[in-house]
């Protein structure tokens, strides 16, 4: 399997790798840059996120003084996720377009048969909600997802001490 691979598909695949390794850390750089702005109540309220969606900048003009303080934390929850928006959708603009040059690369299984297809293992990202902590759309959120139960594994019983010594001779570290 492994030996069918001549030394010109190897030289060829690690230079595939290099390429898109490179290609990765330019779009990593390129993304690391971005900044967003949400703007709310008639934009009077500006709220700048930066590439992790983090509140970098919170201006208001002059007449936000007449807009009540739940208006005004209404509109900095509407103006900060209006900006995070704009975050996920220029970080998936960016992403799919990596997501196609990569798709024109042959497979690691085109050089290796029987090698899995990667790309094709990777899950896909959960939906982050945007509702408050104590909203019942987050709770209903993460009771969705039944816990993770493993059937594969072997019983071991663990009130009990190994019946071999274990070798160590001095149990103070």
């Amino acid at each position: 399997m492994a030996d069918d691979i001549s030394i010109g598909q190897f030289t060829d695949l690690m230079e595939m790798m290099r390429m898109g390794v490179e290609s990765i850390a330019r779009a990593q750089e390129k993304q690391a840059l971005l900044t967003a702005t949400g703007y709310a109540a008639g934009k009077r309220v500006a709220v700048v996120v930066n590439a992790n969606n983090v509140v970098i900048q919170t201006r208001f003009t002059d007449d936000v003084s007449d807009l009540s303080y739940a208006e005004l934390a209404a509109a900095i929850t509407t103006a900060g996720q209006d900006a995070a928006a704009q975050i996920q959708r220029r970080t998936s603009e960016m992403v799919d377009e990596m997501r196609a040059q990569t798709a024109r690369l042959p497979k690691l299984s085109e050089f290796v048969p029987g090698l899995p297809d990667l790309r094709e293992m990777l899950p896909a990202r959960p939906e982050v909600s945007t509702a408050p902590p104590s909203a019942r759309r987050r709770a209903e959120a993460a009771d969705a997802d039944p816990p993770m139960v493993f059937t594969d594994v072997t019983p071991w019983d663990h009130t009990h001490s190994p019946q071999r010594p274990s070798g160590v001779s001095e149990s103070g570290w």
